[in-house]
């Protein structure tokens, strides 16, 4: 294998990425355009759900326990009705989204210590702020027994131990605020950066297509040798996205990064050669853009966003499917990026997704360099 031949080939394909705007375009501008669009689109923190009261108590105790569940930004008073009826057509019309009803025996069965009757009615066309609401009041409510009846059981001359012998304490590391974002935006990441694999594909079937690729035919350059110059130029600008995009996370979206920036590059690096590889494969099977274009979605980016984690657990998968996802770099990419951006693990953690990134590069490019002939037939 020469150096020489391999300069050669990333000096040509450099030339083309600059001179070419439309492929500059795709491989160094899109990745950060799509960051933004996607963790805008697919990242939303749910805040001020419209809530209705129905209160047939009406004690100062009920108007007590109604401010202390919308206290904060998350859940908004839109109205307090009179009767279900109301709550009703506020649904049907779409102007909230949660209604909470009291009992009339609301506040004699707190003191009573018998719990609170509560009822909640929520959108099921928008599950997520409903159950958001349910999830929001449930705590509170429970926030405002233990605040209620703390006075109470004191007087009785009762220990609040003995009737909570259960100290439940819930602590979440990496991400307190369960912010999705925080979590999702690192995941993103891992299918952001493999456009470079869609543009070496359509490279690769653009030059066949043309009749560009014999001139290289013509030369002593080995397989593998194109192949690596071709990979190379994509590599270097998909580092400078590596270095662009988690920027942009960290400034602009607020993620915290914890982890080892250098580690980072360098098994973003490891990612990128397995991706481009896969890219690269793709365009030596293709002989049209549009087939090379059709592939790449179906075996590149239509998987990513359901097979490799991001939006859905790999445990929670058929074993069929957890063996198809194994088999693509996102997903041990998503592995690497949501460690080192919030526990802040290093290889000594993230070792077995190196390795699988690596053998995946050495495996896809060693097959394309097998099936890839110098001839055009």
């Amino acid at each position: 294998m020469s150096l020489r031949h391999i300069w050669a080939v990333t000096r040509k394909e450099t030339n083309h990425i600059i001179r070419d705007r439309s492929t500059l375009f795709l491989v160094l501008l899109t990745p950060t355009l799509l960051l933004l669009l996607m963790a805008y689109a697919l990242t939303v923190d749910i805040e001020h759900v419209a809530l209705a009261v129905l209160d047939y108590d009406r004690s100062p105790t009920s108007r007590a326990f109604v401010q202390q569940i919308i206290a904060g930004d998350d859940l908004d008073l839109y109205a307090q009705v009179g009767s279900l009826s109301e709550v009703e057509q506020l649904l049907l019309r779409g102007e909230i989204k949660a209604a909470l009803i009291i009992d009339p025996t609301f506040s004699k069965d707190l003191l009573a210590m018998r719990g609170i009757p509560l009822q909640i009615i929520i959108d099921g066309t928008e599950p997520a702020s409903g159950s958001f609401a349910v999830d929001h009041i449930a705590s509170r409510a429970e926030r405002f027994i233990d605040q209620a009846l703390v006075g109470q059981i004191q007087a009785l001359g009762i220990s609040i131990d003995s009737v909570q012998p259960i100290d439940l304490r819930v602590r979440t590391w990496f991400n307190p605020s369960l912010k999705p974002r925080v979590d999702l935006i690192p995941g993103l990441i891992s299918m952001i950066l493999g456009f470079p694999a869609l543009s070496v594909a359509l490279t690769f079937a653009h030059e066949r297509e043309h009749g560009t690729l014999e001139q290289i035919m013509a030369t002593p350059i080995g397989r593998a040798e194109l192949l690596l110059g071709k990979m190379i130029p994509y590599l270097a600008v998909g580092l400078v996205n590596v270095i662009i995009i988690p920027l942009l996370a960290m400034l602009w979206f607020d993620i915290p990064f914890n982890g080892n920036f250098l580690l980072f590059i360098f098994l973003s690096a490891i990612f990128l050669f397995a991706i481009l590889s896969m890219g690269i494969l793709i365009g030596v099977f293709m002989r049209t853009q549009a087939a090379a274009l059709a592939l790449s979605f179906l075996l590149i980016f239509f998987p990513g966003f359901f097979l490799t984690g991001i939006f859905f657990p790999i445990a929670a998968m058929p074993e069929i499917v957890r063996l198809e996802a194994l088999g693509l770099p996102g997903t041990h990419y998503a592995a690497i990026t949501r460690g080192v951006f919030l526990p802040g693990v290093g290889l000594a953690v993230l070792w077995p997704q190196t390795i699988m990134l690596l053998g995946l590069g050495l495996a896809f490019t060693g097959v394309a360099a097998l099936f890839f002939r110098k001839k055009l037939a």
